[in-house]
């Protein structure tokens, strides 16, 4: 049997991006032949026509999950509803504003054969001055305090093995600290650079007051979590 792969993907008012991002993860799996996959698509609570075009791409595609939260929750709380809905052996993550790119799927799930958790980098970035500066302080600044190895915490692009998803704790935020708490519970993670596209449709969500200044406040609370996170393992399970 073909093992299974989960995409999960957030919409937030992103109307324009649900058909083409839908198009390109069909693509990217025409060419894996190895893999099963489904779409865990999360509509965060859109205001827009998103749960129209949600609609319409799962009865195009019936490999394609339509979630819909009763209120806009934020990113972090949209991608983990998704993933412990999921049922996929292996879970992708990326933004459905287009600017991640499915075609970095193979190398990731190559990645995942050896090791729990890959966290893609966008070593070229095509973002504002502003969200580059912001993202740059706030990873240096994470990476002093926590220390969890990862040069890109805010980027979308991330792989897991179902086993991962047991060690997330839920809050505002946390989809930027996936890395410290599989690094806490003895998991193994490796970096893969990945495709970044300027946005073309929609909005940005993130700027400089809920990006820098509320990451660095997140550090406080995941620096004390990461201290006080246990992981009970039970004898003959894996």
């Amino acid at each position: 049997m073909k093992p299974l792969v989960s995409v999960v993907a957030p919409f937030y008012n992103e109307e324009q991006n649900v058909p083409l991002l839908a198009e390109q993860i069909e693509a990217v799996f025409g060419q894996l032949p190895d893999y099963e996959y489904e779409c865990v698509f999360v509509n965060d609570g859109s205001t827009d026509s998103t749960r129209a075009e949600l609609a319409k791409a799962a009865g195009a595609n019936p490999r394609i999950r339509p979630i819909h939260l009763v209120r806009n929750c934020g990113q972090s709380a949209a991608v983990l509803a998704g993933m412990r809905r999921s049922r996929g052996e292996f879970i992708l993550t990326l933004d459905g504003d287009l600017q991640n790119d499915p075609c970095d799927f193979p190398k990731m799930l190559e990645l995942l054969e050896t090791c729990d958790c890959v966290c893609g980098y966008r070593a070229k970035r095509n973002d504002s001055w502003a969200r580059r500066a912001s993202s740059r302080i706030a990873n240096r600044v994470r990476e002093m305090v926590l220390h969890d190895g990862i040069r890109d915490a805010g980027c979308g692009s991330k792989g897991f093995r179902r086993r991962c998803v047991d060690h997330f704790v839920s809050f505002n935020g946390q989809h930027r600290f996936f890395a410290v708490m599989v690094r806490r519970a003895g998991l193994s993670i490796r970096e893969c650079e990945v495709t970044h596209h300027p946005r073309v449709h929609g909005v940005s969500k993130y700027g400089i007051n809920n990006r820098l200044w509320r990451g660095i406040y997140d550090l406080i609370g995941v620096g004390w979590l990461r201290k006080r996170m246990v992981s009970a393992e039970v004898e003959g399970e894996q």
